[in-house]
């Protein structure tokens, strides 16, 4: 059984910055795809950030250029910088793996069988 822990979220003010981490258990941490998603309320969960088992990243328009996705495999942690903050930033933040998953870096909910609890990050303006 893999295992997800998601941590540092907080409140911050725009234009300011936090850093995610997802620290990961019970299987190989190298051996997969991850991804970030976000869901803030009354929206559908989207997904912001992915890397894959070689580093390839990718990242959603919206925070292209202001997040960077990156991976500790001695760590076994996921990480997600998240810079120049604005209000739409603001969700519950949660990381997910893709066990099976062989193809084209993807955002797309279905692929991902794993996901933590998720932390919040609010973004006041």
């Amino acid at each position: 059984q893999l295992y997800l822990m998601e941590s540092g979220g907080g409140l911050v003010q725009a234009g300011g910055s936090l850093r995610l981490s997802c620290v990961e258990s019970g299987y190989t941490f190298d051996e997969y795809c991850m991804a970030w998603f976000r869901q803030a309320p009354g929206k559908e969960r989207e997904g912001v950030a992915f890397i894959d088992i070689g580093g390839t990243t990718t990242y959603a328009d919206s925070v292209k250029d202001r997040f960077t996705i990156s991976k500790d495999n001695r760590k076994t942690t996921l990480y997600l910088q998240m810079d120049s903050l604005k209000p739409d930033d603001t969700a519950m933040y949660y990381c997910a793996a893709a066990l099976d998953y062989e193809g084209p870096p993807t955002l797309a909910r279905a692929e991902y069988n794993y996901w933590g609890q998720g932390t919040q990050v609010t973004v006041s303006s």
